[in-house]
């Protein structure tokens, strides 16, 4: 079975690796950045498909995505189901 999203996740996950971000400066562009500890404190991990993982927060239930970069990893930009 083809993945349809592949070409626009490479795409995505290459524009979102070609800089090297501080979490200051994600976080001036895309609002709440998580490092993967604090994205682990607030978040349940469903599954991923590189820049997108699926997540449920701790707190409320409720479900939602995030985009991740790889190096260093940063997690941002919730949107809900």
């Amino acid at each position: 079975m083809a993945d349809q999203t592949e070409a626009i996740r490479k795409n995505l996950v290459a524009e979102l690796n070609s800089e090297d971000n501080t979490k200051a400066e994600l976080e001036a562009k895309h609002g709440k950045v998580w490092t993967t500890s604090e994205m682990q404190d607030e978040f349940d991990a469903l599954g991923f498909m590189a820049p997108f993982i699926i997540v449920r927060k701790r707190d409320t239930g409720e479900r939602g995505s995030l985009l991740f970069t790889h190096s260093p990893r940063f997690y941002f930009s919730f949107q809900p189901e």
